[in-house]
């Protein structure tokens, strides 16, 4: 176990890509183990590819690309101002209405904060906002689409833990919403003390007849989350058949209700979603023979062993759990935490009677915020490269909002009706 532990550090600490740091390290393990035949690397490469609930990955991802270029985004985005223009840092308030909009169309961190710093910076930096505020907060508001469905996240924790991805879709409404009026308080506060983006007296009261236009011109996009859990729910597709829903549905929208989709719109997002898919498909594939050598090692009964030998509180289990995760998620792509530690920490809060809906929404969270965190984040180093700016003015605007993440999720773990009262309503107990 140590070697392979060894391995994974040492070609994590040289700066080698991911899905090759835990390809080579489970292939070195087995080169070295005389014990077991290295054919082992190669059928648990291929095993890893031939499963059909993962299809969902490369259709949603096919359907977010599609539904940037057909016009979705750019309504979303336009409610999304008229709903915070007359709010105290409004341009800034914008970030965290459009994530959870965009939550039901991206299903990518670090795609949507991308997205959004490239759109809203510019305004932003006209306005005064310091750079690290702007990445901070089109960053960290990225963080709602880790549970806002579909989320990518959701659906690897669905599959690896063999966790219905429709109940943990419906479960991550609430806690999306919930995340949206945390940071939106704080973005409030922490404008008023900066004095970024005062209300101007100019800008129009916002009127029904207002909202009511252009709820009709968003309605098809704000709708697609909840025709994918209804969907679900009543069996007209499963989980991986509900991504290629979303292909056909973003299609027929882009080409003939906003009739913005045209061929070459179309190729552009194609050629996107293969390089979006090759990178999240390799490391998924790589990931097969790490995962085996961690239970041929038995890797997760020794931690389980450890944690259970410091307590078997619920709670604090829990708040332990979610600790290991968060320092995890500094340094590994939340994909390959999702595929590498689920199968470790799921039967361990189930063995202490928590709900595997609840424990994935909250892994979800967690894991998904190491991409925003130092040393290693991805998001961190997209939107501090696309406006230039110190990682370490990042890291000290981040502060407010990481509090505000950190509050909800503690609400999230005491009160886990919060999580599952809509997927009980739905499906059922």
């Amino acid at each position: 176990m140590s070697f392979l532990l060894f391995c994974f550090v040492l070609f994590l600490a040289l700066g080698m890509p991911i899905a090759f740091v835990i390809g080579i390290a489970g292939m070195v393990y087995f080169i070295v183990t005389p014990v077991l035949p290295p054919e082992i690397v190669v059928q648990q490469i291929v095993s890893q590819s031939q499963s059909f609930a993962f299809l969902a990955v490369p259709f949603f991802i096919f359907a977010g690309n599609l539904m940037n270029v057909s016009g979705i985004t750019r309504r979303l985005l336009d409610l999304a101002r008229l709903l915070t223009r007359r709010m105290y840092g409004g341009t800034a308030q914008i970030s965290v209405v459009m994530s959870t909009l965009m939550g039901g169309v991206s299903g990518s961190a670090t795609a949507d904060a991308a997205m959004e710093t490239r759109i809203l910076a510019p305004e932003m930096m006209r306005l005064g906002y310091g750079k690290g505020y702007i990445c901070a907060i089109n960053c960290i508001t990225a963080l709602i689409t880790a549970t806002i469905p579909p989320s990518l996240g959701l659906i690897i924790f669905g599959f690896v833990g063999e966790v219905s991805i429709g109940r943990l879709f419906a479960a991550g409404i609430i806690p999306g919403i919930l995340m949206m009026l945390f940071l939106m308080s704080t973005t409030t506060i922490t404008s008023r003390i900066k004095k970024y983006d005062p209300p101007r007296p100019e800008a129009a009261k916002l009127t029904l007849k207002e909202l009511a236009n252009n709820l009709r011109d968003s309605i098809w996009a704000l709708l697609f989350p909840v025709i994918l859990i209804v969907g679900i729910r009543f069996g007209l597709f499963t989980a991986s058949e509900s991504g290629a829903f979303a292909v056909v549905y973003a299609i027929i929208i882009g080409k003939f209700v906003y009739k913005e989709l045209s061929w070459e719109k179309f190729k552009q997002a194609l050629v996107t979603s293969f390089k979006d898919n090759g990178a999240i498909m390799l490391i998924i594939a790589m990931s097969g023979p790490f995962s085996y050598a961690i239970t041929w090692v038995q890797l997760p009964v020794t931690l389980s062993n450890f944690i259970f030998g410091i307590t078997d509180n619920p709670y604090l289990l829990t708040l332990i759990i979610l600790g290991f995760l968060f320092i995890s998620g500094m340094f590994v792509d939340s994909n390959v935490n999702f595929l590498l530690l689920t199968p470790i920490f799921l039967p361990m809060v189930i063995k202490v009677g928590m709900d595997p809906v609840h424990f994935g929404v909250l892994m979800a969270t967690m894991v998904t915020l190491g991409v925003m965190t130092p040393p290693i984040g991805s998001a961190l180093y997209t939107v501090c490269g696309i406006i230039d700016c110190p990682p370490e003015e990042y890291a000290w605007a981040s502060l407010p909002f990481m509090g505000a993440v950190f509050a909800e999720l503690a609400l999230l773990v005491f009160l886990p009706d919060l999580i599952l009262w809509i997927p009980n309503m739905i499906f059922g107990k």
